[in-house]
C-alpha cells in the first residue's frame, strides 16, 4: 500500500447531496428559531405590540451643553424621529458629557503630531409618568486626528474628530435606549 492510500477517505459532494443538505437546513430553521426563548429582532414590534420606531419617536432628549452635545442631541433626535414629527414623550433621556484631548506622537521638541479626542457620555433614561430612572449607563467615543502647521487645518481636524466621536456616542445611545424600549410593554 502506498502512503496516498492510507489517508482519510475522500468525500465528494454531488449536486444532489448539496441540495439535500440545504433542504434539511431550511426545514430545521423555524424550529431552531423557536429554541431561542424570546430572542427577537431589535426593530420588530416591541413587547407592547407597537413598532420600535413609534416608541423611539416618544423619546424626549434633553439639551446637552456644548457643540459636541448639540451634535449628539441632533443625531439622536433625527434617529428617533426619522426626520418626522415627534410624538408626545413617554421617556426623557438626559446626558452629561466629559470631553478630553490627549496628545500622541510627541516629537522630541514637544510638538504633537497627533491628538485623540474622547468624549464620555453618562446618561439616564427617565420614565416621565413616574419620574423613575429606568436605565443608566456610560457611552464612549474616541477619534484621532493629525496636527498640521496651518491653524485652520488643526481646527477642522479637531472638529471632524469631535463629529466622529459624537456620531459614535449617538449610535450607542440609540441602540441602548432602543433595546430597553423594545423590551418594555
Amino acid at each position: 500500500m502506498s502512503s496516498a492510500e492510507t489517508g482519510p477517505p475522500r468525500v465528494t459532494l454531488s449536486r444532489r447531496n448539496l441540495m439535500h443538505g440545504l433542504a434539511l437546513m431550511l426545514a430545521a430553521a423555524p424550529g431552531l428559531g423557536a429554541c431561542s426563548g424570546g430572542i427577537q429582532p431589535l426593530y420588530g414590534l416591541t413587547a407592547s405590540g407597537v413598532g420600535l420606531q413609534e416608541r423611539m419617536a416618544q423619546l424626549d432628549i434633553a439639551t446637552i451643553p456644548g457643540r459636541v452635545g448639540q451634535r449628539i442631541r441632533n443625531e439622536l433626535i433625527f434617529q428617533a424621529s426619522g426626520g418626522g414629527e415627534l410624538a408626545p414623550p413617554t421617556h426623557r433621556l438626559e446626558v452629561a458629557l466629559t470631553e478630553n484631548v490627549v496628545s500622541t506622537l510627541v516629537k522630541p521638541d514637544g510638538d504633537a503630531l497627533g491628538q485623540t479626542y474622547s468624549v464620555q457620555a453618562n446618561f439616564k433614561l427617565i420614565e416621565i409618568k413616574s419620574k423613575k430612572v429606568v436605565l443608566t449607563g456610560t457611552s464612549y467615543g474616541r477619534a484621532g486626528f493629525e496636527r498640521f502647521q496651518s491653524i485652520y487645518s488643526n481646527v477642522r481636524a479637531r472638529d471632524d474628530a469631535e463629529n466622529r466621536a459624537a456620531r459614535t456616542v449617538a449610535d450607542d445611545l440609540k441602540t441602548r435606549v432602543a433595546i430597553y424600549l423594545s423590551s418594555q410593554a
